[in-house]
């Protein structure tokens, strides 16, 4: 869930769709991290990725390492 300031509703960000390559899907989140400015970064274990959101990201985060399955590939 997303939820800004003042709002009286969350945003369903990512979750609940199960495995996939969907940037709304999380499949066994793992470990979650907060940087100084708001990032948020989430190891998507099962989905062998990890994703982020910024502070301007509406719906949707962003694979930033990843998402290519399995294996010891420098992208997976």
């Amino acid at each position: 869930m997303k939820w800004v300031e003042g709002a009286k509703e969350g945003i369903v960000v990512a979750g609940g769709q199960g495995k996939g390559n969907a940037l709304t899907q999380l499949h066994w989140p793992n470990g979650i991290f907060v940087d100084t400015l708001g990032t948020l970064y989430v190891a998507d274990s099962n989905n062998n990725r990890v994703m982020r959101w910024t502070q301007g990201d509406k719906t949707q985060g962003a694979v930033i390492v990843g998402g290519n399955g399995q294996g010891e590939g420098a992208n997976q």
